[in-house]
């Protein structure tokens, strides 16, 4: 696979899952007692972790502040291409 292409599909797939996160939050700020809608909650923010923690361990740290699990790598971002910078194979 193309590590471009991989790295695309990592960053959807994050976004992705933050969404359907983000969307369930709201819904269990007024439904805090559908026990499915938690369960759906916990295993798509465990899963979103896991996949932010392999993207952070391929291409560096997503976020700065030291809010990555970067460690001592964690200004490493700057040497890679913005998120926005990458589409389509090509670097902007």
């Amino acid at each position: 696979m193309n590590c471009d292409h991989q790295r695309e599909q990592l960053l959807e797939r994050i976004q992705a899952l933050s969404f359907s996160a983000v969307d369930l939050n709201l819904y269990l700020d007024t439904h805090p007692c559908d026990l499915r809608a938690l369960t759906d909650y916990n295993q798509i923010s465990s899963v979103l972790l896991q996949t932010k923690a392999i993207y952070e361990q391929l291409y560096g740290p997503m976020l700065n502040f030291g809010l990555s699990s970067g460690g001592c790598d964690s200004f490493r971002w700057v040497e890679e291409p913005w998120p926005w910078q990458i589409g389509a194979g090509r670097v902007y």
